[in-house]
Parts: structure tokens; C-alpha cells; sequence
């Protein structure tokens, strides 16, 4: 296995608030119900600047996850990967993007365990927040009181089944089809990242395919039907990678079998979930 590549000065992860620098000790306004946890890499310091700015326009409190930059980590020292299991089921492999993505947010809901709380929302430095979404988020919890993780951004809602609406208006439920794309900004529990973190600590999907499989991690995973949170501008500059990337990617036509069979059998899974888990 290869080693851990020393991200920070110290050889350790780190985990900031706020900014590169001094605001790590800031603590969370008394209003603030649960932390922020923002994903975000170092070359993206003008999305970090953009979150500042609506932290400061909305008052609420964020941490500053020191992200996994994939474009500067060599390929043979990724760590925790199964480049051949992702290659059957997804049929291409992976982007370097990709594998910074998937082990930002394990850095994030490990840095969520590591403290004391119940729950904590996740979000990327490429969201449009504004002053109600931190209400929004946990009446969206108290409307679906047993979801381990609740996705407040998609791209997508196929098939979508209502299970409940909160105080706020938002609907909470499942889709049928999928996966719905993004993992932007989510809720999750300490359960369920407890589970997460477990299940998903060997990378063989892309993070918001992986997350989204509830009925393989024995978790309860719903969604609001209209998205919590945006994308600011800044989304149009990405830090995984463009479609000429995914392109290029991909494997032939006949080594992508084992990828359809694997999204058929996961189809079914998908159906039979959103059908029986409450």
C-alpha cells in the first residue's frame, strides 16, 4: 500500500476553518445547531473567499476541511483504491479529480466523529448558500427523523416518491432512478457516518455514486425534492475534471459489460429500497 502523502507541514491532514490561515479556533454562533464542514483545496482559494462571503452575509459558522488535491498526488500513491473493481463497475477509471473528491469527504466525515456532535452538513466550496438554509436543512431532519444522511443538492430526481414535508416547505422522499447526481451539500448523522466511512473506506465509485447506495450500507438515505442549496459561479471552473477527461477515460465498448451488469443488478437494489426501507 503506499504511503500517506504529507498534505500539511506537520505530515498530518489538517483541518482549518475559514481560511489558510489563523481562523481555525473560531467557534460556531450560538444560533448554529450542528457544524459546517467545507471541502475545499488549497488552488481554490477564490471559492474559499466566495464561502467567507456568504458566511459573513448569512452568519452562520463553517470549518474549512484542508481537501485532498488529486491533481498533485501521483497515481501510485493513492491510497485505499481498488482501481480494478472500480473499472468493472463503472467502466472507465479513475480521474484524479475524482480521487481527491472521494477522500475529502472521508476527511470530513472523519472530522465530524472526531468531535462530539449528532449531526453535521457537508457541503463543496462551489455552493450558493443563503440565509435560510441552515433552517431549511434541519427541519428537512425533523420531517424524515429516522435519514442517517439527507442530500439537500442533486441533479436529478427520477421517479421521485414523497415521504414527507417539512415546516419549511420542502419535501423529502426518494427516487426510483438514479444516481442523482452531486453531493454539494448534504446532512448526515453520526450514525450514518459512522456506517459511511466504514463501508466506503476502499474507493471503487465516484463519492456521489458510492454515498447515495443506501441499501449496501444499511443506512436510510433521502433527499429534498428541490435543491437547499445553489451553485455559485464558480461552478464552471471544476476541479474534477471535463468531459474530454471522461472521455478519455472510458474503456472499450466490451470491457464496460461488467459495468452495465453491475447498474442493472444495482437498479433493482435501488427500486426494492426506495420501495420497502422506511
Amino acid at each position: 500500500m503506499a504511503r500517506r502523502p504529507p498534505f500539511c507541514a506537520d505530515g498530518n491532514y489538517q483541518v482549518c476553518s475559514m481560511s489558510l490561515t489563523a481562523l481555525a479556533e473560531t467557534s460556531f454562533t450560538p444560533s448554529q445547531t450542528m457544524p459546517v464542514y467545507l471541502i475545499n483545496i488549497d488552488r481554490a482559494a477564490e471559492r474559499l473567499a466566495e464561502i467567507q462571503r456568504q458566511s459573513d452575509e448569512f452568519g452562520f459558522r463553517f470549518e474549512r476541511i484542508h481537501g485532498v488535491d488529486g491533481a498533485l498526488v501521483p497515481r501510485d500513491e493513492w491510497i485505499d483504491v481498488d482501481h480494478d473493481r472500480f473499472q468493472r463497475r463503472h467502466g472507465r477509471t479513475i480521474l484524479p479529480g475524482e480521487y481527491g473528491c472521494y477522500r475529502s469527504h472521508l476527511l470530513a466525515l472523519q472530522q465530524f466523529l472526531a468531535g462530539g456532535g449528532e449531526m453535521a452538513v457537508v457541503i463543496e466550496d462551489d455552493v450558493a448558500l443563503d440565509i435560510d438554509f441552515l433552517a431549511r436543512t434541519v427541519a428537512a431532519k425533523n420531517a424524515a427523523p429516522n435519514a442517517d444522511l439527507i442530500k439537500l443538492v442533486n441533479h436529478r430526481w427520477n421517479g421521485f416518491r414523497a415521504m414527507g414535508r417539512s415546516s419549511k416547505g420542502d419535501i423529502v422522499g426518494r427516487c426510483l432512478f438514479g444516481p442523482q447526481g452531486s453531493t454539494a451539500c448534504y446532512l448526515v448523522t453520526r450514525k450514518g457516518a459512522e456506517k459511511i466511512v466504514k463501508s466506503l473506506a476502499i474507493m471503487s465509485l465516484p463519492w456521489d455514486v458510492a454515498v447515495e447506495r443506501g441499501w449496501d450500507m444499511n443506512i436510510s438515505i433521502v433527499s429534498t425534492r428541490a435543491n437547499i442549496a445553489g451553485f455559485s459561479r464558480l461552478q464552471r471552473t471544476t476541479m474534477i475534471g471535463w468531459r474530454r477527461d471522461y472521455r478519455a477515460a472510458k474503456a472499450p465498448a466490451w470491457r464496460r459489460i461488467p459495468a452495465h451488469i453491475f447498474r442493472t443488478v444495482d437498479f433493482f437494489r435501488r427500486i426494492a429500497y426506495v420501495l420497502t426501507t422506511p
